[in-house]
């Protein structure tokens, strides 16, 4: 579906379609995030990396560069990927991901307190959300609630038909006070630090994904997007909201990721 195709005043069935693609690439983009690159899973994502590669197809010149350099990156794999370029990605997500070597926290916390500290109020922000739809990270101290593969699902539950099918004006809300504060920085500092093309396209692929993304959800609930400025006076007054102990994590009583 093309960004270009907005489903505005679009029957139901087109706007459930759109829905579930939406949801779909927001699955593989969190996917991609989510762990080491295995082998079959970079062999099947360089095999489909061609223009149906994503439900939404980004119009955006920056959406445009960010798959270009996905492709890039792709195509700097040798034919072979043998265990020597799985342990070399392997490095970069542990750069990115786990030892912060890059300065570029995937936890929205970091961004937005004020003395780059982990866990904080986003955090608990982040889970008064999932509480509203009856969801909870299943370890949130191994993984914050804030981290962007937790708000990537999230976000993708909330747009499947299928499952949380929420109104397209909380989808656009979540993204204001939530990821499209912080998205940007993560996917720049990643792409001037990183080390290889293909950990910079997915970064700066998300980033701009969401943005296309935020677009066109504004023009679907005729709701302008807010400024900068009024978000975070709209975060200054909702404090933290929901800011309840965590409880502890039971299989099978909450779903969860």
């Amino acid at each position: 579906m093309s960004a270009d195709s907005k489903p505005i005043g679009a029957p139901d069935a087109a706007l459930l379609r759109f829905r579930g693609a939406v949801a779909e690439d927001l699955g593989l983009l969190a996917l991609l995030q989510d762990r080491e690159l295995e082998r079959d899973l970079l062999a099947g994502l360089r095999a489909g990396c061609g223009e149906d590669l994503l439900g939404l197809e980004l119009a955006g010149e920056e959406g445009r560069e960010a798959m270009g350099l996905l492709r890039l990156g792709l195509a700097d794999l040798p034919a072979e990927l043998g265990d020597e370029t799985l342990d070399v990605l392997a490095v970069e997500y542990a750069d990115i991901f786990l030892n912060n070597r890059l300065g570029a926290s995937p936890c929205e916390s970091v961004w937005i307190d004020e003395d780059g500290l982990a866990m904080q109020e986003p955090m608990f922000q982040v889970r008064s959300w999932y509480k509203r739809f009856g969801l909870q990270v299943a370890n949130w101290r191994k993984r914050a609630d804030d981290h962007m593969v937790n708000q990537l699902r999230f976000l993708a539950y909330m747009l499947d038909p299928a499952e949380g099918n929420a109104d397209l004006r909380d989808v656009a809300r979540f993204m204001d006070e939530h990821l499209l504060r912080w998205i940007r920085g993560f996917a720049e500092r990643v792409g001037n630090r990183c080390r290889t093309r293909l950990y910079a396209g997915l970064a700066r692929l998300i980033a701009a994904y969401l943005t296309e993304l935020r677009e066109l959800l504004a023009e679907v609930t005729a709701e302008p997007i807010p400024s900068a400025e009024e978000v975070d006076a709209r975060m200054r007054a909702q404090g933290a909201d929901g800011m309840d102990a965590p409880r502890p994590y039971v299989p099978g009583v909450v779903p969860s990721w």
